[in-house]
């Protein structure tokens, strides 16, 4: 619950009180997907051919992990476009950052 408190209090410490309810949601299955993904990390991702080493294939849980990081990562980047729209709030170091890459690229 603690990955679940900070991302509401990351929300609300913006003042965007309203959203933060609505996005408690969004914010459950992000820490939902944090746990998975941490979980499937300790399974092999490839599975070799112990005949020839050459023949290797990916294994259930490389393709939920891959699916699971899609999901993780459209969900972060809701919260970002959210957090960015705020006008009102101060111009983080974070923000500044990302807003440089996105003109590098």
């Amino acid at each position: 619950m603690a990955r679940e408190t900070e991302l509401m209090k990351l929300l609300a410490d913006t003042g965007m009180d309203a959203l933060a309810v609505v996005f408690q949601k969004l914010v459950q299955e992000i820490v939902f997907l944090e746990k998975q993904l941490a979980e499937l990390k300790q399974y092999p991702f490839l599975s070799v051919n112990p005949k020839n080493p050459a023949q290797q294939k990916p294994t259930s849980a490389a393709k939920q992990y891959k699916e699971m990081l899609q999901q993780y990562n459209n969900s972060i980047k809701i919260m970002i476009r959210t957090l960015e729209r705020n006008e009102s709030m101060a111009e983080s170091p974070l923000r500044e950052y990302l807003a440089t890459m996105r003109r590098k690229e």
